[in-house]
């Protein structure tokens, strides 16, 4: 018996490895399933999964195996591209997640990320992976809530569910299934919306005390708790809360970390001000982000503190972005690990520091668009390792020193937009790494030559583009026959004298996409060889020169590079209008093209900006430009085109400026005109249209700028033009043939600054509330769409008369504040509320029937440079109060009925033109041959007034003899009388002979009044 149980012992001992290979074999088998499973749920463009095949998954493309078990312990399916290459999106796994992976239960490796799970949410059952110690499923397009299952992982060491952005989607409720994760090392959360949690998340974080980097960038926090009752994860290395509402300072508790490596805070609007000395604590720290933040109040002083580290262990300062004042600190000097330092877009000023010199391991320095003066200094030579230097839009003068030269691994520099000043250093030559070279917006004189190209092999971006006002001070000296050593990509000049023709060396350039050559002197025509690089060019500006000759057609552009833009416009070229196609923004304008604009131009789709002003241009306007449904500017002024304006504009709905002024158009404005609800500035000026405005304009409701100045349109003004177009900032009607009254509702536009209804036959009053026009009495910018719009590609532009004369403004066009009535038939005084229009620069209401005085008070129009109120029934003085606005240099009060003395004080003194007064037979005084009889008190001059205090201390004298002059007088006169009687009776007879001549003299006098009155009044119903 004890024998056959030691036999069954014996057997059971020898087929238990055969039992367990046949449950490894059949537990293996399961995993295959699992994957294979898996993989039937997902969508593999390109085969990343081709290689799950065969009997043995271990040998399997992202598929690792234990070298003992053979179990799957490793699934990587990480997406091989990064989001910034082309292959990204074809690479991406797309579909669902089966749950057979639950049966890789030895699994403690999990990485999805970069993949395309099309907004599922993550699986709860991620969650019963015991073993697993790394999980990514970053930007994988998960959403929904992040299951706190994932709390489960006790294992787990690293946790990446970041999203690509906050608009996929996830979220939590709270985090406080973060506390099961206690062997946690690295958490990436990013944009995770943690808004529902945000009041916890540095308790539930401090519960992690192995932790070594958080990562919480965009996660919508705007938590970040000044003080903890106690700091937990005092191994913490990395902090990144970048692109979160923080608003809040640097709490006290972040300096007690002293194991901090890297602490971003990068957009996090962050407060100041910024401790000064508690950064000595964070000793280990190599990389310190606070860019972004607008902090102000402060300097950079802090990296005093920072500078106290023995080790100086800071690499990266990064504290662009904000409002940081004063100097730099000279302890920056002590960092001498600095390899990276940015500050741009600050507010420091002060002299750039020599100590930058002593930072020998600096890679990077970019100080741009601060407020920064002084000389480059020369110990900038000795940053032997700096490859990017910008120290672009400040004030920094003087020359650029030679040493410069001896960055010899410098690859980047910008020196552009500052006040640097002679000639450029051949130096710069030596910067054989150079590949990009920025210079512009410097008053640079002298010559640029073939010495400072001489060793830039690998320079693909050149600029050198200055201000216009340098009259094109730079000249490039070049032999004709030289052949650069550089191959570019980019090259912008502009305001220099390149050559006068096209520099043959410019033909050497094979691999160009970028061409500005802006106002260079090259005249003649353009090489054919250009044109042969139409299909890589992105970019082509040869605007302001002399070229001629005339445009090939077809050609096409390249868009690899973004939208593409052609702008040969004031040149001398001639021809037809070519069909360019890709072009984005096609600039052709004055110019000497003619003939018909090309029906089928609806066919450049691409078309965004198109601006054929002041050519020669004929014929009507196509119907087929209807079909440029991306375009945003469209301006055919200042040419010969005629006929109707085309009728379908319903299609056009992105247009926001359309400029069909001075042609010959004729017709009426088609009602679809405004069918694109988003056009801000229409302008059909200086032609022939016809009709009433009332149907054509209903639906302009965007409008900011609307000029129909001088055509023949009739009819009244609508009341809803008030009412509907309450962006208006600009309205020009003049010249046309409108009746009846200005509508009340036009006071509505409270941005209106220009109002130009002159040259009309408009009847009835100045409506009184046009003193609401709020945009008159302030002295603030008004923020339009026009401002930033296609600023480049289009220059508003409008006629007005200013002092007197008919001028074109474009540039300053939106600082012009004008309201011009004259030549109507308006009646009625003047609304004394004009005055309160402060602000307004040019009031013209001449040639109208205004009556009453000119208001007392206009001299509150303290904005008033011109005041023209000629030839009207206008009656009074001149009040004095005019004379108080400064700013007044034309000034016409011609044929009125004005009278009294001229004002001779301030600005009126350089009023010497009689005719500005003439047709007024009341005024008196300089400059007319008037004299005034009689003073006015209120009309004194200063000489006047300088008069009587120099002589007010004669007068006393004059009084005090004339008191005591008076008794004796008295008693000298009708003492003798009383005692002498043929005295007396001489006297008394002479008295009464006295009263008998004053007698007469009256009555003469009243009968020369009588007749002088009905003169005056016969005079008066001659001139009404």
């Amino acid at each position: 018996m004890a024998s056959r149980s030691t036999s069954l012992l014996t057997l059971i001992l020898l087929l238990i490895p055969s039992f367990l290979e046949l449950f490894q074999v059949e537990a293996l088998q399961m995993e295959r399933i699992a994957l294979l499973k898996f993989k039937a749920g997902l969508e593999d463009p390109t085969g990343r999964l081709s290689s799950w095949v065969g009997g043995d998954c271990c040998r399997w493309e992202g598929v690792d195996c234990s070298s003992g078990t053979e179990h799957v312990i490793k699934l990587d399916l990480r997406n091989p591209y990064q989001p910034s290459e082309a292959e990204f999106p074809s690479s991406r796994l797309v579909g669902q997640i089966s749950d057979s992976l639950l049966d890789l239960k030895y699994l403690n490796y999990l990485d999805l990320s970069s993949n395309d799970f099309q907004r599922n949410p993550i699986p709860n059952f991620f969650g019963s992976f015991e073993r697993l110690s790394y999980l990514n499923l970053s930007r994988a397009a998960f959403s929904g809530m992040i299951p706190p299952h994932l709390g489960n992982l006790s294992k787990l060491l690293q946790l990446d569910i970041s999203s690509s952005s906050s608009y996929d989607g996830t979220w939590v409720s709270d985090l406080n299934w973060l506390s099961g994760l206690s062997s946690l090392e690295y958490l990436n959360l990013g944009s995770v919306n943690l808004s529902q949690a945000q009041d916890y998340w540095p308790e539930a974080v401090n519960m992690l005390p192995s932790l070594l980097e958080l990562h919480l960038p965009g996660c919508q926090l705007n938590n970040f708790p000044q003080s903890l009752p106690f700091v937990n994860f005092t191994s913490l290395k990395v902090l990144n809360l970048n692109d979160n509402q923080l608003e809040a300072s640097m709490p006290g508790w972040l300096f007690n970390v002293s194991t901090l490596v890297e602490l971003r805070l990068r957009t996090a609007q962050m407060k100041g001000p910024v401790p000064l000395d508690a950064w000595g604590n964070l000793c280990r720290l190599k990389v310190l982000d606070l860019s972004g933040n607008n902090i102000s109040d402060a300097g950079i002083e802090f990296v005093d503190s920072l500078s106290t580290c023995s080790n100086s262990s800071l690499e990266e300062l990064l504290l662009g972005q904000n409002l940081f004042s004063g100097q730099f600190p000279d302890s920056l000097r002590y960092l001498t690990n600095l390899r990276l330092i940015d500050v741009s877009e600050n507010q420091l000023h002060g002299q750039l520091p020599t100590s930058l010199g002593h930072l020998k391991n600096l890679r990077s320095v970019d100080l741009s668009r601060n407020e920064l003066s002084g000389l480059i200094p020369d110990s900038i030579g000795n940053l032997d390792h700096l490859r990017y230097l910008d120290l672009s839009d400040n004030s920094i003068y003087g020359l650029i020193p030679p040493s410069i030269g001896r960055l010899l691994l410098l690859e980047e520099l910008d020196l552009s937009h500052n006040i640097l000043n002679g000639t450029i250093p051949g130096t710069i030559g030596q910067l054989k790494a150079l590949h990009t070279l920025q210079l512009d917006w410097n008053p640079w004189t002298g010559a640029v030559s073939e010495i400072h190209f001489m060793g830039l092999t690998n320079l693909e971006y050149f600029s050198l583009y200055l201000s216009p006002a340098t009259n094109n001070s730079l000249v490039f000296d070049t032999k004709s026959d030289w052949i650069p050593p550089f191959s570019l990509k980019v090259i912008i000049i502009g305001n220099c004298k390149l050559s006068s023709t096209f520099p043959d060396w410019l033909g050497t350039q094979k691999e160009l996409y970028h061409i500005i050559l802006r106002n260079v002197g090259i005249s003649g025509a353009i090489p054919e060889w250009l044109w042969k690089l139409s299909p890589q060019l992105g970019w082509l500006d040869l605007s302001r020169n002399q070229l001629r000759g005339k445009l090939p057609t077809p050609l096409s552009f390249s868009t690899s590079h973004g939208w593409c833009m052609a702008d040969l416009s004031s040149n001398r070229l001639e021809g037809p209008l070519p069909l360019w196609y890709n072009v984005s923004y096609l600039r052709l304008g004055n110019n000497l093209l003619s003939g018909p604009i090309p029906s089928n131009i609806g066919d450049l789709s691409s078309l965004r900006v198109l601006a054929l002003f002041g050519n020669l241009l004929n014929g009507s306007i196509p119907s087929s430009l209807s079909k440029l449904k991306y375009s945003r500017v469209i301006d055919l002024s200042d040419n010969n085109l005629s006929g109707k304006i085309p009728y379908n504009w319903n299609d056009t709905e992105m247009i926001n400026i359309l400029d069909l002024s001075k042609n010959r158009l004729d017709g009426e404005i088609p009602s679809s005109i405004c069918s694109m609800h988003i056009i801000y500035l229409l302008s059909l000026s200086d032609n022939n249209l016809s009709g009433e405005l009332s149907p054509s304009l209903l639906n302009c409701t965007g409008l900011n700028s609307l000029d129909l100045g001088n055509n023949r349109l009739s009819g009244e003004i609508p009341k809803w033009m008030g009412e509907r177009m309450g962006s208006l900032t600009q309205l020009r009607l003049r010249g046309n043939m409108l009746t009846g009254n200005i509508p009340q509702q036009l006071c509505g536009l409270y941005d209106l600054r220009i109002l130009d209804l002159a040259r009309n036959n408009l009847s009835g009053s100045m409506p009184p509330c046009l003193s609401h026009l709020s945009a008159l009495k302030f002295r603030v910018m008004l923020d339009t769409p026009l401002d930033d719009l296609y600023t480049d590609y289009y220059t508003e532009k409008m006629d007005l008369v200013v002092k007197g004369k008919e001028m074109e403004f474009q540039r300053i066009l939106s600082i012009v504040k004008l309201i011009d009535l004259s030549s109507n038939n308006l009646l009625g005084e003047i609304p004394h509320g004009m005055t309160n229009l402060s602000t307004l620069g040019t009031l013209n209401l001449s040639q109208n029937q205004l009556t009453g005085e000119i208001p007392e008070d206009i001299g509150a129009m303290q904005g008033l440079e011109t005041v023209d109120l000629s030839s009207n029934r206008l009656s009074g003085q001149i009040p004095l109060s005019m004379s108080s606005i400064t700013s007044l240099s034309h000034l016409n009060l011609s044929h009125n009925l004005l009278s009294g003395p001229i004002p001779t004080i301030n600005q009126f003194q350089t009023f010497n033109d009689p005719s500005m007064y003439e047709g007024n037979l009341g005024l008196c005084g300089i400059p007319l041959s008037i004299q005034c009889s009689t003073p006015n008190k209120d009309h004194k001059d200063e000489g006047d007034e300088n008069e009587d205090d120099e002589d007010g201390w004669k007068m006393s004298w004059f009084f005090t003899s004339m008191g005591l002059g008076f008794p004796v007088g008295f008693w000298a006169v009708c003492g003798t009388l009383a005692l002498k009687n043929s005295w007396r009776h001489a006297y008394f007879q002479f008295v009464d002979e006295a009263k008998n001549r004053l007698y007469v003299l009256i009555e003469c006098s009243s009968f020369q009044k009588e007749n002088g009155k009905r003169w005056w009044n016969s005079w008066l119903k001659r001139m009404m």
